[in-house]
């Protein structure tokens, strides 16, 4: 059974992880997205809301599970067995970070894979700290994300 990995820090979920999430799950028999915790990082929502934000988000999908890993992402693919890392990039400047990462996984973990999909057109913009900035100031972001997100942004910035 080919499963493969799509970890991020989701915060928040946009509509372009749905867009990857979505395109990676036909790809694959399963489809694990992991959501990272990085303690020296400064998050918008907490782990347990990027979960269930992402558990919300993936419920009709019935190939993709979601999980919260707070080690190295090689790491998580050596317990679950997976090969395949699924990066998703909107522009050259995703595609070189995203590359480097590629290298240092690959030295940690010669087993896993790094596949980049590029998202559709009508996400390239779709960034998550625009889209924080822009709820922060009351902005619209009803094209970046989707409504329960949209919702839960309001309320952390009120």
């Amino acid at each position: 059974m080919a499963l493969a990995v799509f970890p991020g820090s989701f915060d928040p979920p946009t509509y372009g992880h749905l867009n990857v999430i979505e395109r990676a799950s036909r790809l694959f028999d399963r489809i694990d997205v992991v959501v990272a915790v990085n303690p020296d990082k400064k998050y918008t929502f907490s782990s347990e809301e990027r979960v269930s934000l992402m558990r919300e988000l993936t419920k009709d999908f019935p190939n993709v599970t979601v999980h919260e890993w707070k080690s190295l992402i090689v790491d998580y693919c050596k317990k679950a067995g997976a090969n395949v890392l699924i990066r998703g990039v909107r522009n050259a400047g995703d595609f070189s970070y995203e590359f480097d990462l590629s290298l240092v996984n690959a030295a940690l973990n010669k087993s896993v894979e790094t596949l980049f999909l590029p998202t559709d057109q009508r996400f390239v913009l779709v960034r998550s700290s625009s889209i924080k900035e822009l709820a922060k100031f009351g902005g619209d972001i009803s094209a970046m994300v989707p409504p329960q997100v949209e919702e839960a942004l309001r309320k952390k910035f009120q």
